[in-house]
């Protein structure tokens, strides 16, 4: 099976961060998805990069921007790992997941990962229970 994976920031940082609450749970999923490819855009990139770098977050561990990229740099040798752009029809989906009622600012974040992988066909990854829809392939780990 060679699933197009579409990784939410939360699974990139658990992969990254041994610490992580649910870095055993990512390890062991990806370590077994050997035939799978891991995919990333530049939202999910920088919200890595940015946590990495948040004391309030990473505690102790709290990296250097130059620290990020070398942890960054190191998934990113893997083969199966690949950076995808922004599909060019990805607006029209996005505005779909957001007419809504709703004022919450977390909203937005989901609903760009959610339509990026409707769009590109890809199976969203995530740690996020509060995440769903009926047209989007999601894996909750």
């Amino acid at each position: 099976m060679n699933a197009l994976n579409f990784l939410d920031a939360n699974v990139w940082l658990a992969l990254l961060w041994n610490r992580h609450v649910h870095s055993d749970r990512a390890k062991e999923w990806f370590d077994r998805s050997e035939e799978e490819q891991f995919f990333f855009c530049r939202f999910t990139q920088l919200t890595v990069l940015r946590l990495l770098t948040t004391e309030s977050i990473m505690g102790k561990d709290v990296r250097s921007l130059s620290q990020a990229w070398d942890l960054w740099d190191k998934i990113w040798a893997d083969p199966r790992i690949a950076f995808l752009p922004e599909p060019e029809n990805l607006e029209p989906e996005l505005r779909v997941h957001t007419r809504l009622t709703s004022r919450s600012p977390k909203v937005w974040a989901d609903a760009y990962l959610l339509s990026f992988a409707i769009v590109a066909g890809l199976k969203l990854v995530t740690f996020d229970r509060a995440i769903q829809s009926r047209r989007a392939d999601i894996l909750i780990l």
